[in-house]
């Protein structure tokens, strides 16, 4: 009798273990995989833009990139007022958006 309540205990702390691990699995390729991918997307993005390029950038501002560095864009504005952004506040590259789908 002891030793089937000891077998039984121990069943349930496997199921416990099998039930966190799934748990584990769905929430990777749910939300820890798709943001990856994304971070992924938008570097490559970044690595693709250059000079003459239309861009909009996190603060929502729109330019043109005339110039760059490393780390950083220079961006024309409306006006011709030139402003120098890191890489990474650019969100999205509007020349390739306009642009018709094939």
């Amino acid at each position: 009798m002891v030793s089937t309540v000891i077998l039984q205990a121990g069943g349930q702390g496997m199921q416990t273990i099998i039930m966190f691990g799934l748990m584990f699995v769905v929430m990777y390729f749910f939300m820890i995989r798709p943001q990856m991918k994304k971070a992924k997307d938008h570097k490559k993005m970044i690595a693709e833009l250059g000079v003459g390029d239309k861009i909009v950038t996190t603060a929502g501002i729109h330019g043109k990139i005339v110039g760059s560095n490393e780390t950083t864009f220079l961006i024309e504005v409306e006006g011709g007022t030139k402003i120098r952004f890191d890489k990474s506040a650019i969100s999205l590259d509007a020349t390739k958006a306009a642009a018709p789908k094939a």
